[in-house]
């Protein structure tokens, strides 16, 4: 694990670099509700945990954002635009990583990063600049030339890691970007997760490994149903009422149920 982030939470009265409203979702006319009423405010070059159970509405917060589904109800402000009139604006700077491996397995990873740095808009010394500087951080200079097929999960997981940032969006989405890594791999994703946000960048999070957030996040939001229950920084989570070791225990507290089930 990477030493706990530092930084100071933001105040709830800091300006919204991401604001929620009332967001709700309903798949099909009689389906039930993914998400019921959510309610969010992330401000700039904060690490925000959204962390819940499969199911939960997670995913379907995250595609929101992206612009992938529509929402059934609410509104959605990033940077001050607004999602549902300025989505190609609003696409512009943002950065997304995908729980599924978005890669090319029969290139190598620098050839990777440079198509998806064309992708864009970069070109010239700009985009071989941030390539090599981005294989360096990451510990993979190398291993660039080589194809990805030949890579390991958390190597490769690293490879989609800086395709979802060589744009330097202000803001970076990043749906389980350890699951399933090595140890190694994971602290070096999440001590670049913290030199992103101590650049300047908002970094929205999912995982199912509550250590790692309880380390990593200013706050998080525990979802449940399609429900927001709990939200703050993790030591006021635990400190509310009886003291808690864990975000996992508080969430056992809340839900009655296991984390993993």
């Amino acid at each position: 694990m990477p030493l706990a982030n530092t930084s100071s939470a933001p105040e709830a009265a800091s300006p919204a670099i991401i604001e929620i409203r009332h967001l709700s979702k309903r798949y099909g006319r009689n389906g039930e509700a993914a998400l019921r009423d959510v309610n969010l405010r992330i401000a700039p070059a904060e690490i925000f945990g959204l962390l819940g159970p499969n199911g939960a509405g997670k995913t379907t917060t995250i595609s929101i954002l992206c612009g992938l589904i529509k929402p059934s109800g609410g509104e959605v402000f990033v940077d001050g635009f607004s999602l549902q009139k300025d989505l190609l604006k609003i696409k512009q700077i943002i950065g997304v990583v995908p729980q599924d491996i978005a890669l090319y397995h029969s290139l190598t990873a620098r050839q990777n990063l440079l198509y998806f740095g064309r992708m864009y808009g970069l070109s010239g010394s700009e985009l071989q600049e941030r390539v090599e500087e981005s294989l360096r951080l990451l510990g993979l200079e190398h291993r660039a030339d080589e194809p990805v097929r030949h890579f390991s999960g958390g190597m490769k997981r690293r490879v989609n890691m800086i395709a979802g940032v060589l744009h330097k969006p202000k803001i970076l989405i990043l749906d389980e970007p350890t699951v399933g890594v090595d140890v190694h791999s994971r602290r070096v994703i999440l001590d670049y997760l913290v030199t992103l946000q101590q650049e300047g960048t908002t970094i929205i999070y999912t995982s199912h490994y509550l250590e790692e957030a309880q380390n990593l996040c200013t706050r998080v939001a525990i979802i449940d149903k399609g429900s927001i229950i709990a939200e703050g920084t993790p030591g006021t989570l635990m400190s509310n009422g009886d003291a808690r070791p864990d975000l996992e225990k508080l969430f056992i507290e809340l839900t009655g149920s296991d984390w993993n089930n």
